[in-house]
């Protein structure tokens, strides 16, 4: 069974942190890899105490003994000290936009993203699960009209169509609307040609519309998406949010950090779709204290890492580029930035569970025939018994050596 981590965890100043893969050797030994992790604990310690100097010294250090090229202890300290080494950075001379990832990298960014559907099945299980999710929903409706946010390059749709193609009935197509929303018109609109044309050769009447919304201010968000977004008569809604509400919220040390998506949420349900689908991380990352931050990070993209070791050669040049980009940009963003400028702030299953229903939804069961899916998924294209799948409040959760890191659920 998939276990929670322990997200309550001693952020005092003096309190000394043990990650849970720390393995005392015969005579006190500690085997390099270990070390390495426990270096860089302490350099975090003296980050939260503010001792720059010292926790320099240690990031020098890991810099001569960790490699993004090493085992996946190696790759995670390379990436979590050069996330710290930015923080001092723009700690000392304040600088706010600064990243080890230049602005002009959106080309490799995208094609980051493209490996991480293709080498891990965390996309591909948030998007199999939430289509299937949307199928049963949506059954037996003519007209559907899918809400999708953040769609980047559309991966999840064409599973969906295929699908929805081999469902009609020649003689009664049905009509399928998505509204893909992002922050980049350019991506969308060429994601829109290519799930067009994947359409048209499938027989189906679609329509692909973009609909720019800038995550960057949930205001201008629920502002755009009320005066932007149409529904037509007779069109059954779905909504489909994957790894995108945490995008909405704010700073912990407001008075309300979730009042932006509220406010999104409520416009959401005035819509009265059938289905709403949600996936996120199952990690705390979204606390304001700045250790208990970097220890909950640790704990999760460990195992994110060491899925990627065991799944993987060393030499993947895909591997290298989840590992150094996609997740690289997600691990400086949690622990190498503070207050508005952090954007990855996932929050657990129980967080989001208790905010929807406060919200007015309820849940809506996922099929068994949604894990027999997953577990489809995982047999032929991840064979690796250290995936693990559990169905639990309804919904679906898949984790690593019994270390949960995804979930997916619906609402309506």
């Amino acid at each position: 069974m998939l276990t929670s981590l322990n997200s309550h965890r001693d952020e005092e100043e003096g309190t000394h942190h043990h990650h849970p893969n720390h393995q005392i050797l015969p005579h006190g030994l500690i085997a390099p890899s270990t070390h390495s992790c426990q270096l860089l604990i302490s350099c975090a310690e003296l980050i939260h105490r503010a001792d720059y100097s010292a926790a320099r010294r240690i990031l020098s250090l890991l810099s001569t003994i960790c490699s993004p090229h090493g085992d996946s202890t190696d790759r995670l300290v390379h990436q979590f000290a050069r996330a710290l080494s930015l923080r001092i950075d723009r700690v000392l001379t304040h600088l706010i936009s600064s990243s080890m990832f230049s602005s002009n990298e959106d080309t490799i960014q995208s094609s980051s993203y493209l490996s991480l559907n293709k080498v891990t099945p965390f996309l591909r299980f948030a998007h199999l699960t939430a289509n299937q999710a949307i199928l049963e929903a949506i059954d037996g409706r003519r007209s559907i009209h899918i809400l999708d946010f953040d769609t980047s390059h559309g991966v999840q749709w064409p599973p969906f169509l295929q699908a929805m193609a081999e469902r009609s009935d020649p003689s009664s197509l049905q009509s399928i609307r998505i509204t893909g929303t992002g922050t980049d018109l350019d991506v969308l609109h060429r994601t829109g040609d290519r799930l067009q044309a994947f359409a048209n050769s499938l027989g189906l009447r679609f329509q692909f519309h973009p609909l720019y919304l800038p995550t960057t201010n949930p205001d201008a968000t629920t502002t755009s998406l009320n005066s932007s977004f149409q529904l037509h008569p007779g069109e059954t809604l779905a909504v489909n949010c994957i790894l995108f509400l945490h995008k909405l919220l704010r700073d912990r040390t407001g008075d309300d950090p979730a009042c932006k998506l509220v406010a999104f949420l409520h416009a959401v349900k005035a819509m009265n779709p059938v289905v709403v689908t949600v996936a996120e991380r199952e990690a705390t990352h979204n606390s304001p204290v700045f250790l208990r931050r970097f220890m909950e990070a640790l704990d999760h993209y460990t195992a994110v890492f060491e899925s990627l070791e065991a799944t993987l050669p060393p030499k993947s040049p895909e591997r290298l580029e989840v590992e150094q980009v996609w997740l690289g940009r997600e691990i400086e963003d949690i622990v190498g930035r503070e207050g508005e400028g952090r954007k990855e702030r996932h929050e657990r299953f129980e967080w989001w569970e208790g905010l929807m229903r406060d919200r007015g939804f309820s849940s809506l069961p996922l099929s068994p025939f949604a894990l027999s899916q997953a577990k489809l998924l995982l047999r032929l294209h991840y064979p690796s018994e250290g995936y693990q799948l559990q169905m639990s409040k309804n919904s679906l959760f898949l984790g690593w050596q019994h270390k949960p890191l995804f979930s997916v659920s619906s609402w309506h």
